[in-house]
């Protein structure tokens, strides 16, 4: 499985970033994402800090729904897991699936984005920039997929890339959206 080699951190100038994305990457895509995270009925996944997420992302020109199971992480200081993800036709029935396997929702949440695709150095990277309702402040991911053995430079990449859009260590964080949405929540 590979290994979501990522970076998330608060953004502090939220237009500059915004521009220096669109300046050397293009124009973005919005895209809202509805996120239902389900759970073993006992909490043993998410206590093993491993994630079954069902996703549907609504865009400009499509609806399109995504499974996605990620394994716990690999590597401490940024977070990253190997992630198996795959597209799903019908999103009702990837629900009543999951359901009938025994999984229970534990969180649902929306994500207002906007993503970048691009290559550099060799490597596929996504950057979002990302607005949750429910959680002050807007955020930034930047990913790339690599192999176990390739965590370490693949991360060196995505740090570089931060770096260059004005983003510092001490912007990082580890903290998932889930347990901030939750702690938001009474």
């Amino acid at each position: 499985m590979a290994i979501e080699a990522e970076l998330k951190a608060a953004v502090r100038d939220p237009e500059g970033v915004l521009t220096a994305l669109e300046e050397r990457y293009g124009p973005g895509i919005a895209e809202v994402y509805r996120d239902t995270y389900y759970d073993a009925p006992d909490g043993s996944l998410m206590d093993a800090d491993r994630e079954l997420r069902i996703r549907t992302v609504h865009g400009p020109d499509d609806t399109r729904t995504v499974l996605t199971y990620k394994g716990a992480r690999v590597d401490e200081a940024s977070g990253s897991k190997p992630e198996a993800e795959t597209r799903v036709d019908d999103e009702q029935a990837a629900h009543e699936i999951v359901r009938a396997l025994g999984f229970v929702p534990r969180i649902a949440f929306e994500k207002r984005c906007r993503n970048y695709g691009f290559t550099q150095d060799g490597r596929q990277f996504l950057a979002t920039l990302v607005r949750v309702p429910e959680i002050d402040g807007v955020f930034i991911e930047l990913e790339t997929l690599a192999p176990e053995d390739d965590l370490a430079p693949a991360l060196a990449a995505v740090r570089s890339v931060l770096t260059s859009l004005g983003i510092t260590d001490e912007d990082l964080t580890t903290e998932q959206y889930t347990d901030a949405v939750a702690a938001a929540r009474p």
